[in-house]
C-alpha cells in the first residue's frame, strides 16, 4: 500500500467538473499537496451537489465530466505529480428520480421478480409484496380525489406499459399488464384506485414513513435507499467501474462512505482489499470519545474527525468551561443548574427511534420472530430504549458486546419496566448468527447520528465549536499531556490515518471554531456581549440566540443569506422550538426577523463588528495553531478546498461553496515571489496559505524529517501557553490561549528545548541556535513555528 503524504479534498459537481479539477492540479502541486482527494464520482442524481445519491454505478457522472474526464484529469494530475483518492458510496443508492435509477426502476416495474430486488434491503412481506413510497401529501384517496394521480399506458423508452404521474412530479412505472381493457375509464377515481392495487409500488402519505416504510436507508433520508454489497453479485456490479480506476491508473485510494450502515463493514473491506490489491483505503468511521478503530479491518484509518477533536480541545482553556456552563444554564432558565448531556442525547436519541426510525424498530421486532414471546409493543419499547443508549455507533460482533451489556445496563436503570424485556432480548441481540442482531448493529449508526450530531449538537450550545461530528462535548478541552499521548497513539497505532479540520460534513469551518474556541478564554465577555445582543433582538429562545449569535461571529463577515439558511436548518434540526415536519410559523418569524436585525439594526451591527475586531486577532491565532498542528501531526493531513485561506463555512450546502483557485493561485505566487517580505496576520488569510504551503510542501519534499513523534518541552512562565512536538527533524511550534498569554505580558522567558544544532524556521527563513529556542524571538512574527536543521544529514543546507 502507498499512502499519501497529505491529500486535497475537491468537490466534484457539474459547475466544477472532472476538467475544472484538471485545470488546478498544478496548484495543488504547488501549493505541496500529495494526493488530490475527490468526491463521488459515479452517475448521481440529476442536480446533485454532493454525489452521495448515485443512481448508476456503471459510469462516471456526464455531469461530473464522464469517464473521459476523469482520463484527462489522472493525466493532468500525474504530470503534476500527484496521487489520487477517490470518494466511494457502498452502502446506498439515490431513489429521489427512479426512472434515473436503473436498478430501482426495475424494481419499482416488476417487484421481487426483477433482478434487482435482492440488491436491495426491501422487507416484501411487511410491504404484502409491494415496496412502499412515500412521496404523498395526503392518504392516497385524497390524492386520486383532487386529481393528482394520472394513468398514462403510453409506453415509454424505460417503462413499456407506461407511467402513473403524481402531481406532475413524481413518475411510477406501471406493471406490465396492470391496464385492461376494463380499465379505459382512467379519470375515474374507483378505476385508478383499481389500478393502483396492482403495482409492485405503493405510494403512500409522507407521514406514514416513519412506521411503515419497509425499506433500508441511509439513516431517515427516503431518497436513499440501502445497497446490500454483502451479496457477491451486488458487490461486483457496483464496484466493477470503480476496480478499473484502480486498475487503470485513475484512482490510487479510496475513502469509504458511512461503511457502519453495511451489514458486516470488516468483511466489506477485506473485499475490497483483495479487489484493490491491497489499495490505500480510509474509512469514514466516527468514533466516539474513547473508542478505537476495529484493528482488524482491511483500512488505513479513519477520515479524521478523531483527529479533528483532539486538536480542538488542545486550543481550548479548560478555565473556561464553568462560567461558560452556567451561562448556558441561565439561558435555560434553569438556575445554575448545566444542562446534563447524558439525558439530553438520551432523549434525543429515543426521539429518533420513536419517530423517524420507527420504521426501522418495527422491523428488528418483526425478525425476533416471537423471541421470548415478547408483546410486540414491549419489544418495540425495549429495542427503541436499548438503541438509546446504545454508547457507540455500532458493535462488530462478536466484537463489541460490551457495548450491548452497558446499553443493556443503562436502559433497564432507566426504564425498570422494560428490564424483563431486556434481559430476553440481549442474548439475541448478542449473537451474531440472528438476522435481527446484524440489523440491530446498521441500526444504532442512524439513531446516534439523527439523534447526537444532528439534534443534540444544536441544543447544546454552551460552545458551538465542541460539537462536531464523532465529538463529545462535555469533553471540554485537551490538556497538553493528553494531547501528546493521543498523537504518539496515532504514530504507532494508524500513521496513515487521515486528518482533517474542515469537511462537507463538519458543523462549521476550521476557523470558525477557532475564533469560537477564543470565548472559552473570555466567558464573562462573552456573556456580556450575548445579553447586548439578545436585548437588541431575540427568538426568545435562550440556547438557540447563543448557538445563532455564535455562528454569526464565528463566520462574521457573513451575508444573510447565508445566516437565514444556517438559522432554518440549526433550529429545525435541534426540534425544539420549530421542526422539519411541523415548522412553528411565530418561532420561525422571530427567528428570521434576528438574522435581519442582525444586518439592518445599526446598534446591533455595531455590537458584533466591535466584539469581532476585539477576539479576531486570537481567533486567527488559534486557526493558525490548529493548521501548522494538524498538517503536522502524525496521520495524512487532508486540507479541504478553499481552507488554505480562512475557512468561516457554516453547516452544508455552506461548505460547498465554489472557491475562488485564482485569487489563491494569485496568491501563492506572490508569496513565492515576494523576496522574503511575509504577510501580516490580516483578514486577507495570506498567513494561512504560507503555514499550509510551506508546512505542506515540507511534509512532501522532506519525508525524512517526519518519522516519528516526540513532545518537545518548554519551560519558563508561559510554557502552557505553547504546544510543541519534534516529527523527526521537523519541530513544530504552536501557541495556545492567546488572550492568556497576551495577559501575562508575552513569553518572556519561556523557551523550547532543543537539540544543540541550529535550525531554520521555514514559515520565515530566519535561524536560530540550538539547545533553548527562546519563544519570544521564534513567535515574533506569527503565533507558529516550523523548525528544521539548517542542515541535513548529507551535510548539505536545508
Amino acid at each position: 500500500m502507498s499512502a499519501p503524504r497529505s491529500t486535497y479534498r475537491l468537490q466534484i459537481r457539474k459547475s466544477f467538473d472532472l476538467d475544472a479539477a484538471a485545470e488546478v492540479t498544478d496548484y495543488l502541486r504547488d501549493l505541496g499537496v500529495s494526493w488530490a482527494y475527490l468526491s463521488p464520482l459515479l452517475k448521481a442524481t440529476s442536480g446533485s451537489d454532493h454525489g452521495y445519491d448515485v443512481v448508476d454505478a456503471g459510469e462516471v457522472d456526464p455531469d461530473r465530466g464522464g469517464r473521459d474526464a476523469l482520463v484527462r484529469f489522472a493525466a493532468a494530475a500525474r504530470a503534476a505529480g500527484l496521487g489520487i483518492l477517490v470518494d466511494i458510496v457502498p452502502n446506498h443508492m439515490g431513489i429521489s428520480a427512479p426512472e434515473e435509477n436503473p436498478w430501482w426502476w426495475s424494481v419499482l416495474s416488476e417487484g421481487r421478480a426483477s433482478r434487482y430486488a435482492e440488491a436491495f434491503d426491501i422487507d416484501w412481506e411487511f410491504g404484502q409484496g409491494r415496496v412502499r413510497v412515500p412521496i404523498l401529501g395526503a392518504d392516497i384517496a385524497q390524492v386520486i380525489a383532487d386529481g393528482q394521480v394520472v394513468i398514462d399506458p403510453t409506453p415509454t423508452p424505460s417503462s413499456p406499459d407506461g407511467v402513473v404521474r403524481f402531481y406532475d412530479e413524481h413518475e411510477l412505472p406501471l406493471a406490465p399488464g396492470s391496464v385492461t381493457s376494463d380499465d379505459s375509464a382512467r379519470d375515474d377515481p374507483a378505476v385508478i384506485a383499481r389500478i393502483l392495487t396492482r403495482q409492485h409500488w405503493e405510494a403512500i402519505f409522507w407521514r406514514r414513513e416513519a412506521g411503515e416504510l419497509n425499506y433500508r436507508r441511509f439513516f431517515a433520508v427516503t431518497t436513499l435507499a440501502g445497497v446490500r454489497v454483502e451479496i457477491p453479485w451486488v458487490f461486483d456490479r457496483t464496484h466493477a467501474e470503480i476496480l478499473t480506476w484502480v486498475r487503470d491508473g485513475l484512482a490510487d485510494g479510496l475513502r469509504v462512505d458511512h461503511p457502519d450502515g453495511l451489514l458486516d463493514p470488516g468483511a466489506y473491506l477485506a473485499r475490497l482489499a483483495e479487489a484493490t490489491q491491497g489499495a490505500y483505503v480510509l474509512v469514514e468511521k466516527i468514533l466516539e470519545h474513547g473508542e478505537t478503530l476495529p484493528g482488524w479491518w482491511d483500512t488505513a484509518g479513519t477520515t479524521g474527525y478523531d483527529a479533528l477533536g483532539e486538536v480542538e480541545r488542545v486550543l481550548i482553556d479548560p478555565t473556561g468551561e464553568d462560567a461558560l456552563a452556567r451561562l448556558d444554564a441561565r439561558l435555560r432558565d434553569a438556575g445554575d443548574d448545566p444542562a446534563d448531556y447524558a439525558q439530553l442525547i438520551h432523549d434525543t436519541k429515543r426521539m429518533i427511534a420513536d419517530t423517524i426510525q420507527g420504521s426501522e424498530i418495527a422491523r428488528l421486532v418483526r425478525e425476533l420472530d416471537g423471541t421470548g414471546d415478547l408483546d410486540p409493543a414491549r419489544a418495540h419499547d425495549a429495542l427503541a430504549e436499548l438503541l438509546a443508549c446504545f454508547p457507540v455507533y455500532r458493535s462488530y460482533l462478536p466484537a463489541g458486546r460490551e457495548h450491548l451489556d452497558a446499553a443493556a445496563a443503562a436502559a433497564s436503570a432507566h426504564r425498570p419496566d422494560l428490564s424483563a424485556a431486556i434481559e430476553a432480548l440481549v442474548p439475541v441481540l448478542a449473537d451474531p448468527t440472528r438476522p435481527v442482531a446484524r440489523r440491530f448493529q446498521q441500526t444504532t449508526g442512524p439513531v446516534m447520528a439523527k439523534g447526537v450530531e444532528d439534534t443534540a449538537f444544536y441544543r447544546y450550545t454552551r460552545l458551538g465549536s465542541l460539537t462536531e461530528v464523532g465529538g463529545d462535548p462535555t469533553q471540554f478541552a485537551l490538556t497538553t499531556r493528553g494531547f501528546h499521548a493521543a498523537l504518539a497513539h496515532r504514530q504507532a497505532s494508524w500513521p496513515d490515518a487521515m486528518t482533517t479540520l474542515s469537511t462537507h460534513d463538519t458543523k462549521r469551518g476550521e476557523d470558525v471554531r477557532a475564533r469560537l474556541d477564543v470565548l472559552a478564554e473570555i466567558p464573562g465577555r462573552w456573556a456580556e456581549v450575548l445579553d447586548t445582543l439578545r436585548a437588541v433582538s431575540s427568538t426568545g429562545h435562550g440556547p438557540f440566540d447563543s448557538l445563532l449569535y455564535q455562528a454569526v461571529i464565528g463566520a462574521w463577515p457573513v451575508t444573510r443569506d447565508r445566516v437565514h439558511a444556517y438559522a432554518e436548518k440549526a433550529s429545525r434540526e435541534a426540534a425544539e422550538a420549530t421542526g422539519w415536519w411541523d415548522p412553528h410559523e411565530e418561532f420561525e418569524r422571530r427567528m428570521h426577523a434576528t438574522v435581519d436585525a442582525v444586518f439592518d439594526d445599526p446598534s446591533l451591527r455595531r455590537v458584533i463588528e466591535d466584539f469581532v475586531a476585539e477576539i479576531s486577532a486570537d481567533g486567527w491565532s488559534n486557526g493558525l495553531s490548529a493548521k501548522l498542528i494538524q498538517l503536522t501531526a502524525p496521520g495524512v493531513p487532508d486540507v479541504y478546498q478553499g481552507s488554505e485561506l480562512w475557512e468561516t463555512s457554516l453547516v452544508d450546502p455552506d461548505n460547498r461553496r465554489a472557491v475562488d483557485f485564482a485569487e489563491r493561485r494569485r496568491m501563492l505566487a506572490q508569496l513565492d515571489t515576494a523576496g522574503g517580505e511575509l504577510p501580516s496576520v490580516d483578514v486577507s488569510g495570506a498567513a494561512k496559505l504560507l503555514v499550509t504551503s510551506r508546512a505542506l510542501r515540507l511534509r512532501r519534499d522532506r519525508p525524512d524529517l517526519f518519522t516519528r513523534y516526540t513532545p518537545v518541552t518548554a519551560v519558563g512562565a508561559a510554557a502552557d501557553h505553547v504546544v510543541a512536538f519534534d516529527r523527526g527533524g521537523a519541530v513544530s511550534i504552536a501557541t495556545r490561549l492567546p488572550i492568556g498569554l497576551t495577559r501575562r505580558g508575552g513569553w518572556g522567558d519561556t523557551a523550547v528545548m532543543l537539540r544543540s544544532a541550529p535550525v531554520i524556521d521555514v514559515l520565515t527563513g530566519r535561524t536560530y541556535a540550538g539547545a533553548p529556542v527562546p519563544l519570544s524571538e521564534v513567535m515574533a512574527t506569527y503565533p507558529v513555528a516550523l523548525l528544521i536543521p539548517t542542515v541535513a544529514d548529507d551535510g548539505s543546507r536545508a
